[in-house]
């Protein structure tokens, strides 16, 4: 159970939009925040990555209609420049959009696959210790037999950068476990102000991109860089893995659901009725259409029946077999 909290202070929420599947569930997202969290008095700004030489198509949001609703739902639309990511790494546009927020304000960023599912307000931050996402698994390093293991690896990128490796470390979990190492999923993270997050975030991601240490020889960063990049950043402006009390954020809060499928498959009964009562007025169902996911999904019924495929209470341990299983009814989506 979530406890209560005292109201946050004011603070910016950003997301990013750009056309494909990323503008419905931008447009998805503030419907949701509008329906679950009334008391939300920030700003709630969709940056948009701008047509440039690192995109071979022009990324912004295509469809009027999207852009028309986000509006009526009073989020602002702000465009930004991708200068070093763009369509080879969008992960990166998380990165970018930062600069172009308003400076010294608080921010929370989400992944535009996420849903707010309660009041925001309530969530107690502290924008001067930056966190991000727990819900995560070992996805990264993959250490070689014979080659680095965790503690090499992590330890080489504390080193670059001049941060404290020990201290960073969670010393109830065992050596050499992927979960003893500070990391996160990118899929939320906060500070006080996105110009002094998103400025280490940048020179970390590139640093690491461009000059990687040794000991990662035989590490994909592709899609990885931003994840190992972010608990750097965090550690490095004093947050952590506990800087905010667990059950809010994928808890009570909001749920990063990823796709379609998946959030059929595993979320709560909540989760699955916020988002199919924000996406039934009328006014909305005819721009959500345009998404052949959600139409299929929630306006067919093809997630009611990915749902009962699975049990939540004793759903498989690894999300592969949870997507085999959809995919073998043909009902997987992206």
């Amino acid at each position: 159970m979530a406890r209560k909290a005292a109201r946050s202070a004011s603070f910016n929420i950003v997301i990013v939009g750009q056309s494909g599947r990323l503008q419905y569930e931008a447009l998805l997202f503030v419907a949701s925040l509008r329906q679950c969290a009334p008391a939300f008095k920030g700003r709630v700004l969709v940056a948009e990555p701008q047509p440039g030489p690192l995109w071979s198509s022009d990324p912004r949001i295509n469809k009027p209609d999207v852009r028309d609703s986000l509006a009526a739902l009073g989020a602002q639309i702000i465009p930004f420049e991708s200068r070093h990511f763009g369509g080879s790494y969008p992960y990166g546009n998380k990165i970018e959009a930062l600069f172009a927020l308003p400076a010294d304000e608080p921010f929370v960023f989400f992944d535009s696959d996420t849903l707010i599912t309660g009041e925001i307000s309530d969530v107690p931050f502290d924008f001067a210790r930056p966190s991000a996402s727990l819900r995560r698994t070992g996805t990264w390093p993959q250490p070689e037999l014979y080659g680095p293991g965790y503690t090499d690896i992590w330890k080489s990128l504390y080193d670059k950068f001049g941060l404290d490796f020990q201290s960073s470390l969670d010393l109830s979990q065992p050596d050499e476990f992927w979960a003893r190492y500070l990391y996160f999923n990118a899929g939320y993270f906060y500070y006080r102000c996105p110009h002094l997050f998103g400025q280490r975030f940048l020179d970390y991601a590139l640093a690491i991109r461009d000059d990687p240490p040794p000991e990662l020889v035989c590490q994909s960063l592709d899609p990885w860089l931003d994840q190992v990049a972010l608990p750097l950043v965090i550690h490095a402006l004093g947050g952590g893995r506990n800087a905010l009390p667990a059950g809010f954020l994928d808890g009570s809060v909001s749920c990063h659901y990823r796709l379609f499928p998946m959030l059929y498959a595993r979320e709560s009964d909540a989760v699955v009725q916020v988002l199919e009562t924000v996406s039934a007025p009328n006014k909305i169902k005819k721009v959500l259409k345009g998404s052949d996911p959600i139409k299929r999904m929630v306006y067919q019924g093809r997630g009611q029946k990915v749902r009962a495929l699975f049990d939540r209470n004793n759903l498989p341990r690894r999300e592969q077999a949870i997507r085999n299983r959809i995919k073998s009814e043909g009902f997987w989506m992206r």
